[in-house]
């Protein structure tokens, strides 16, 4: 057989790579040094050797010809930063720029995509001068990379920023914008004014279905039903949601969210493809809203089919047991984890077993089952424990409980107040007053509660004690409100629970 040459070996190189065959990619890799083709000028064989390896998941070999390769290519510095994890990506990028080569629109990207896993801004700026100065700002996947980052990192008016001034926006661009206003807090309408601007001013944005799960995960979170369902009708219109299992799931969180147990368990039959975050998703619905039994025939149903159970699983059906002070179930669950299920329970797990003991009063039980648990415990398992002694009036368990937390969560002044409603609950205002003055020097200020209510698309805010603050008119009509709700009462004979909250009002 006369000998193999470079571009033969390179075809036969890249094929195993598209195989994903790395035994014989690996003996090719033999052929050639053998044949002495490795080390060329042009680097062919190398680069094809990198991206083999990479495809095959073998990161290091890949690393170990690039760092033998005396002048690689940059189609091979761009194939390793792909596949690197994120902190090997931005050491090898680092690397590129000092060994004097101008990476392209295809390594910043891959850069910029590690700074946005990262959740590290401070690269991603220096990335974004650089793409400035070599004037790569103007390729959209690029610019997308650069928002995605920006986005990831929490700084969104700098993602708005850069959307702003792109010069073409593609697809992914706009899905990528409508979920960075998604997942910050505060933004809701900016999120659904945007996506709606997407289905008029985007090519295809009205054909793609990738920004739907975050925009009905702000309504859910907003509790925006009719938005969510305006979006629903869209999915139905477009035949996507019964075979779109992302959107499906979204939905069923959505209408949970809302209040709609029925419409999420309509949607989840509806879905012609579940996963597990499907039936764990209507396993928290039923959990959320009080029905136990029902969350429990869902756990069940799904142990029948077959379905593969993960740790979300459990944690929503333990959280389940414990709305519903379902405490044999829970135990049972707990103890099926690992023996049938091969499901070892994390540090959540435990927190939901505390607050199912805990609710159900069983605090010593409770305090017992955190002594066996195999790791550390942290702050949900103490402040489970701590949310049953107020509960329960404990104060021995209850500062225990508060005094693990003021180590783990030294900022977290609800640790605190928690801790004072029961020494209040137990007639210890001694204790409530120290506590206090605590909290006066370490400078922790109680952010206090509030209801808020949407009217006409503006949320407004009431917090105790804001009724004077309102015109008298308001006031008046206010009362005035109330006054039917509780003549609807008295005429169903439940007005004497809610008789305080008016004699509040009046007294205001």
């Amino acid at each position: 057989m006369p000998p193999p040459t470079a571009g033969r070996l390179s075809a036969l190189i890249r094929r195993c790579a598209a195989a994903g065959a790395l035994s014989t990619g690996a003996q090719l890799h033999a052929v050639a040094l053998v044949a002495g083709l490795v080390g060329l000028p042009d680097a062919t064989v190398e680069t094809d050797l990198v991206l083999l390896y990479c495809r095959c998941g073998a990161h290091p070999r890949a690393r170990q010809v690039l760092d033998a390769t005396p002048s690689p290519s940059m189609h091979a510095y761009n194939v390793i930063l792909l596949a690197s994890a994120p902190r090997a990506a931005l050491e090898l990028f680092s690397r590129l720029l000092s060994a004097g080569r101008r990476p392209d629109r295809y390594a910043v990207p891959a850069a910029l995509r590690a700074c946005a896993e990262l959740r590290d801004a401070l690269p991603g700026a220096e990335l974004h001068g650089f793409a400035v100065r070599v004037g790569l700002l103007a390729n959209v996947v690029v610019s997308g990379a650069l928002l995605d980052m920006y986005a990831k990192a929490g700084l969104l008016d700098d993602a708005v920023r850069v959307f702003d001034e792109m010069p073409e926006r593609d697809v992914v661009v706009w899905n990528c914008m409508v979920t960075g206003y998604s997942r910050a807090a505060g933004r809701a309408e900016e999120a659904f004014g945007l996506f709606r601007r997407a289905q008029v001013e985007a090519a295809n944005m009205a054909n793609d279905l990738r920004a739907m799960p975050s925009v009905l995960n702000v309504c859910g979170k907003e509790g925006e039903l009719t938005k969510g369902r305006e979006i629903h009708g869209r999915v139905v219109r477009r035949l996507a949601f019964d075979s779109d299992v992302a959107i499906g799931n979204a939905l069923v969180d959505m209408y949970a969210k809302c209040g709609r147990v029925d419409m999420a368990r309509a949607v989840f039959v509806g879905m012609k493809e579940k996963n597990v975050v499907s039936w764990s998703t209507l396993i928290s619905c039923y959990g959320v809203h009080g029905m136990g039994q029902k969350a429990l025939r869902i756990y069940q149903e799904m142990v029948s089919r077959g379905v593969k159970l993960n740790c979300i699983t459990f944690t929503s059906i333990l959280s389940s047991c414990s709305h519903s002070g379902l405490v044999s179930d829970g135990r049972r669950i707990f103890e099926s984890m690992s023996i049938d299920h091969g499901v070892e329970p994390t540090a959540d797990h435990y927190a939901c077993m505390v607050d199912l003991l805990g609710r159900a009063g069983a605090i010593e039980e409770a305090v017992r089952f955190i002594r066996k648990m195999p790791m550390e415990p942290g702050a949900s398992v103490w402040g489970a424990l701590l949310s049953a002694c107020a509960m329960h009036k404990n104060i021995d368990v209850g500062e225990i409980a508060a005094y693990r937390l003021f180590e783990l969560e030294e900022g977290n002044v609800s640790n605190y107040i928690t801790l004072c409603g029961i020494y209040d609950a137990v007639g210890r205002p001694d204790c409530v007053a120290g506590l206090m003055s605590r909290m006066r020097e370490l400078g922790m200020v109680k952010t206090p509660g509030c209801s808020w209510v949407d009217v006409m698309g503006k949320a407004h805010a009431f917090y105790q004690g804001s009724i004077p603050r309102l015109p008298h008119y308001l006031r008046r009509r206010m009362l005035w409100a109330l006054d039917q709700l509780l003549e609807g009462m008295r005429a169903s004979g439940s007005e004497d629970e809610h008789l305080s909250i008016h004699c509040d009002l009046i007294g205001h």
